[in-house]
């Protein structure tokens, strides 16, 4: 079977799974409503960041998206799925780009989606406090919030061809998204700084105090899911079935 086949095989089986298909509207449920909610927050903080407080659900956002990737991924493990697969598409390497082609970009569509809904949101609830963001700055945080959403399903989707399981992945992503997000996101200048979520993230503030600006730390997080998917694709083509 050619790629064009495989990839239109692939995204039949995202559109006609009724968990992903929940899991894509999570992402843009989650990220407005916590965007909403930091937007109402008027407690005036003197480091106010009126971009990052537009997109701010994207921290509660990503979860549903790496949620989305790991089971995009592990149903294929699930009652021999994997066998008929790779029977259609002989080629491993195939199959796992037509997979994870069929994950990225319905991914980056709701992250488009998410973030222009996020931007107006964060940035309507807080009244004259977000009117300092420039239209450059908000196009940045749209286009980095879809791109950032869309390089964390990935990375699970790669996490998930390793470990065969959605559950061992959600269970080692989700602690560490979280411990990273709420107990060490506030170390600056430090190796926490190119962890996966921190490094994306970046772009989404109006100005960095890290190691790593807006784009760089996008490139650190593409590079930390290049690495999950060339581990995943390994994994498929060398494993049995």
């Amino acid at each position: 079977m050619s790629f064009a086949p495989a990839l239109r095989s692939e995204w039949i089986k995202i559109r006609t799974l009724r968990s992903l298909l929940w899991g894509l509207l999570a992402v843009l449920a989650a990220t407005v409503a916590f965007s909403a909610l930091a937007g109402l927050d008027d407690s005036g903080e003197a480091d106010f960041d009126p971009l990052f407080s537009a997109f701010f659900g994207v921290s509660f956002g990503q979860i549903a998206a790496i949620t989305f990737g790991a089971q995009a991924v592990s149903a294929e493990y699930q009652g021999g799925a994997l066998r008929v697969s790779l029977a259609a598409v002989p080629r491993r390497g195939r199959w796992f780009l037509a997979k994870t082609v069929a994950i990225g970009v319905p991914a980056l569509i709701i992250g488009l989606v998410t973030g222009v809904a996020s931007l107006v949101v964060g940035t309507t609830l807080p009244g004259s406090r977000a009117d300092g963001l420039t239209w450059t700055e908000e196009l940045r945080g749209v286009v980095g919030c879809a791109i950032y959403l869309t390089l964390m399903a990935l990375f699970a989707a790669g996490l998930a061809a390793v470990s065969r399981s959605g559950v061992a992945t959600l269970s080692i992503l989700i602690p560490f998204l979280l411990i990273v997000s709420f107990v060490v996101g506030g170390a600056s200048g430090s190796v926490a700084d190119f962890l996966p979520d921190k490094a994306g993230q970046t772009v989404l503030h109006e100005t960095s105090d890290g190691a790593l600006g807006p784009w760089s730390g996008l490139a650190v997080t593409a590079l930390w899911t290049a690495a999950a998917l060339g581990a995943g694709a390994w994994s498929v083509r060398r494993r049995d079935a």
